[in-house]
Parts: structure tokens; sequence; C-alpha cells
């Protein structure tokens, strides 16, 4: 299996676990930590080496590999002002409409399962609207 596949399988088997400010693991993902356990699973970021995992973080270390057009795989990124503040994968394209996984609907207030349910913030598939860059982390390997 390629490992771009694997990743997006990384991702689905997510769907539905709730988000939590500052989460990194199944028991609450917030954007950027559920982007860095997807990477992580399929050997693109090491814990051991990599430092700022936060959606501004992710952009520096994958902006040269941006593209105008997302396919599975690519990071969605939301900007606001100069800075990237929300981060999604894609998941799927169908025709013209591009769709994101992403731990989304939360704020640094939602931190337990209750705060979830209450913002309805959880890991879900949604359309990819609002984001503004996209870039392909898979880029900076080789499949062999």
């Amino acid at each position: 299996m390629r490992r771009i596949d694997l990743a997006l399988t990384v991702a689905r088997s997510h769907l539905g676990e709730f988000y939590s400010w500052g989460g990194d693991d199944p028991s609450g993902f917030d954007c950027s930590g559920f982007v860095v356990e997807v990477l992580k699973s399929v050997g693109l970021l090491d814990r051991e080496r990599e430092v700022d995992f936060t959606a501004e973080g992710l952009w520096q270390k994958y902006m040269a590999y941006k593209t105008l057009d997302p396919t599975p795989g690519c990071l969605a990124f939301r900007q606001s002002g100069s800075r990237m503040v929300h981060i999604e994968l894609v998941i799927e394209k169908i025709g013209q409409a591009t769709f994101t996984i992403g731990a989304s609907g939360g704020t640094s207030k939602t931190r337990t399962k209750n705060d979830a349910i209450r913002d309805n913030a959880f890991i879900k598939i949604r359309p990819a609207t609002g984001f503004t860059v996209f870039t392909n982390p898979f880029w900076s390997i080789s499949e062999t």
C-alpha cells in the first residue's frame, strides 16, 4: 500500500473522535494534532526531530510543495493575516468538489468530551471551503 493511501485510511479511522484544544491523540485532537498523527503514522514526521506542530509550523515545513490543484493527501490551510491558523487533510475529490477531513468546531475552551459535544467539535469530513493554500507533503518523499 502506498503511504498516501495508508494516510487516508488512518485519517478516516478517526472520524467522529472528539476535538480537544491542544490534543494530539485519540482521546482528543485539535486540528494540527490530528494532521500530525496522520503524517507520523506514515513516516512523514518525526516527533523527536520536529519542533513546531502548529498549522503555521506545518505550513513552513511543507510550503515548498504548494499546489493549486489539491488532491487527496494534500494539506489544506486556512489563513488569518500572514499566519496559517487551521489545517485539515484533503480526503477526496469528486468532480470539481474537494473535501477535507479534520478536527474542527472547537476553540481554546473546548477541552473535554462534554465541551466537544456542546461545540459540535469532532473529526469530520466536509467541503473544503475557506481554505486558501494547499500543499502536498507526499511530494517530499519518493515512493518506491
